[in-house]
């Protein structure tokens, strides 16, 4: 299956001024990448403090959460729309393949990306710069002890000011 890890950070490398912040900081042209790309895939994997932060499903894909206490969102769920799980990075990505998925989205939040990255599961970095500058914050590997190698495959003026990049993990 492919992984493509899709995050928006500010110039100085931030995704969020902390766990709890508003995911909606981020410029329109970013938005409209963010839907496109998420769609496409049909599948959008995050953690739950991230969809917390997002504050509702993100309609016309399957939004797979993951939680150490999956029951504790049962009331919310919406089978093939917005479900909750519990599970080791491989686990989460075998699942949706048994579901017949070939790609998805991987959105965060910190922890969830060092997770996967570490497992060596992404295959692409799709990254937006936003003209913004938090100071301090969350990166989006929540400082946990990497080193992947990159190749660019795409660089991108989306507009508002905003730059996207898209790197190939070397495997």
């Amino acid at each position: 299956m492919k992984l493509i890890l899709m995050m928006a950070q500010t110039v100085d490398g931030i995704i969020a001024k902390d766990s709890q912040h508003n995911a909606n900081w981020t410029t329109k042209a970013d938005k409209k990448s963010f839907l496109e790309e998420t769609k496409k895939h049909g599948v959008i994997i995050m953690g739950s403090a991230t969809y917390l932060a997002i504050g509702k499903a993100l309609p016309g894909r399957l939004n797979f959460i993951l939680s150490s206490a999956p029951k504790k969102f049962k009331g919310e769920e919406k089978p093939g729309e917005l479900e909750f799980v519990n599970g080791q990075p491989n686990e989460i990505l075998q699942m949706l393949e048994k579901r017949g998925f070939q790609s998805a989205v991987l959105a965060g939040g910190a922890r969830t990306n060092a997770a996967f990255l570490k497992k060596n599961l992404v295959d692409e970095i799709l990254i937006t710069i936003e003209p913004k500058i938090f100071g301090t914050g969350l990166n989006f590997t929540e400082g946990q002890d990497l080193d992947l190698n990159l190749a660019l495959i795409e660089s991108r003026n989306l507009g508002d000011n905003t730059v996207q990049l898209r790197y190939k993990v070397i495997k």
